[in-house]
């Protein structure tokens, strides 16, 4: 049996599969499994939690885990320790959410591309048909994650905060959410997983696309993310294209495609949902 983990910072998707690639329950969902921001003591907790998942803990033979914050040793070492303890008779492969972006948008398993994730953070990264390659180290939600769920909570709070948002817009905005500073703060400060709070504003974006306003932040931030991020890849961008995966990616699309053609980069494929793409890939390569 083979389970199949796809895990951003606010939200873990697991699917469990059978050895000839059938489904075998509906897709598993638990809390985001963030070793770089959670504790040990909670990661466990987190997982443990699901009956559903602890059903399959003595039957589980595989265990592919792709997830935030599992780019570099430390905490990828603390979660893949933590897996085997939970699931005892599986491999277990963990690997970060860049990872499952590139198996889950790539149109073959050799194909080079430029990769980008853009759910509750963002990155990117160059796969050469082999091997995965990054220039920047991320140094997470705080300082970098431009056009990501968290950057976009950030820019339309601080514009709500400093009058910048148009008055009509400013309305809704303090319509759908508690904007009181002390709130606020308490959420930023006081509550474990600031970056998933800070993305929850961002559906806002997706409600309101018809404003002027909010198309153009959704390209500021495309266009910061690209200068950073995507033209680290200059030279490979003159002959491969650049996929997408992640729900702010999947909603930005167009926004996506005008800001490549106004910056001059190819478009490849879109995927909301990298686990989608990811139990295709562990289905063919059984």
């Amino acid at each position: 049996m083979i389970l199949i983990t796809d895990s951003g910072s606010t939200k873990c998707d697991w699917i469990v599969i059978d050895n000839t690639g059938k489904q075998i329950c509906d897709r598993i969902r638990t809390k985001g499994l963030n070793p770089a921001i959670l504790s040990k003591k909670k990661l466990h907790k987190i997982i443990r939690k699901s009956d559903e998942l602890m059903q399959f803990k003595e039957q589980v033979t595989h265990l592919f885990f792709y997830g935030a914050g599992c780019g570099t040793a430390k905490p990828k070492m603390m979660l893949a320790n933590i897996l085997e303890e939970l699931f005892p008779k599986a491999i277990i492969e963990v690997q970060e959410d860049t990872m499952a972006a590139v198996r889950a948008t790539l149109n073959t398993n050799d194909e080079a591309a430029v990769v980008c994730i853009m759910g509750t953070g963002s990155n990117c990264s160059y796969f050469d048909g082999k091997r995965l390659h990054q220039r920047v180290v991320s140094l997470g939600y705080t300082l970098m994650d431009e056009a990501s769920g968290n950057y976009y909570g950030k820019e339309l709070i601080k514009d709500y905060y400093f009058n910048h948002m148009p008055d009509e817009i400013r309305v809704a905005f303090e319509h759908k959410y508690n904007l009181e500073a002390d709130f606020i703060k308490y959420n930023l400060y006081k509550q474990p997983n600031p970056n998933a709070y800070l993305a929850s504003f961002a559906e806002f974006i997706f409600l309101n696309k018809d404003s002027e306003y909010i198309r153009e932040l959704i390209k500021k931030g495309l266009r910061v993310f690209t200068k950073n991020m995507i033209f680290q890849f200059k030279k490979e961008l003159e002959t491969v294209p650049v996929h997408f995966a992640g729900s702010i990616a999947y909603f930005a699309e167009n926004e996506i495609r005008a800001v490549a053609d106004e910056m001059g980069f190819k478009v490849g494929n879109f995927e909301r949902r990298p686990i989608e793409g990811l139990v295709t890939y562990h289905i063919k390569n059984l």
